[in-house]
């Protein structure tokens, strides 16, 4: 997997590139703010990009317009955004331009290197990696929340599951409830948020991203 990086701090970005070339990737490009990332990728065709949100001159949300940005030019490119916070109008926006190759992630909550090495190979392929937290405040800022306050407690549970790309045994061992049960939550959710029957990709992540406002 080929990577460009866009972080400010030099230490994470090497930190970064150091523990992807231990699982065999390479990082082709490794930027300290986020006005190079188009020529960057235009240049280098890479398999994901990671970018920070709050990067220089202004250090408010450079790094995640930039990706907006790229996903606008350069559709379907995978994008992994990796910070320390929620910018929910741009992050509303980024995953409203589609979920293939989409991945939100909250630096202090990245408990194991695994399973974040984990996630950027599955943003790379095409899947979508969200933090429930992510998930969780752009829900508080939807404008059309109506139907998801139908919502019980447990089908929001196995909502923000979905979003992280569990699959429902994976959902049903987190929970600790059979599959069955899951399947009927799902079911539920989509019912409730009138999704009608589709074979679309990425049809679970959709059920949480549908009702999202600008902010």
């Amino acid at each position: 997997m080929r990577v460009v990086i866009a972080e400010d701090s030099v230490l994470l970005r090497e930190g970064l590139a150091r523990l992807l070339g231990e699982y065999g990737h390479h990082v082709v490009a490794g930027l300290g703010d986020a006005t190079g990332v188009l020529a960057a990728v235009a240049e280098a065709e890479p398999d994901l990009v990671i970018v920070d949100v709050r990067m220089p001159p202004t250090h408010t949300d450079e790094g995640l317009r930039a990706a907006v940005e790229l996903r606008a030019r350069r559709p379907g490119t995978p994008v992994l955004v990796l910070s320390q916070y929620v910018e929910e109008r741009y992050a509303t926006e980024l995953l409203e331009m589609g979920t293939v190759g989409v991945g939100y992630l909250l630096k202090e909550r990245v408990a194991d290197v695994r399973d974040f090495v984990e996630a950027a190979q599955r943003v790379a392929s095409g899947g979508t990696a969200l933090d429930p937290e992510v998930v969780s405040q752009l829900l508080v800022r939807s404008r059309r929340r109506a139907p998801l306050e139908s919502l019980t407690p447990r089908e929001r549970e196995v909502l923000a599951l979905m979003a992280e790309g569990l699959s429902n045994v994976a959902i049903a061992d987190r929970l600790v409830v059979s599959g069955g049960a899951v399947e009927k939550h799902i079911s539920n959710i989509f019912s409730k948020l009138d999704l009608a029957p589709s074979e679309a990709e990425h049809r679970r992540v959709l059920a949480v991203l549908r009702f999202l406002g600008s902010g």
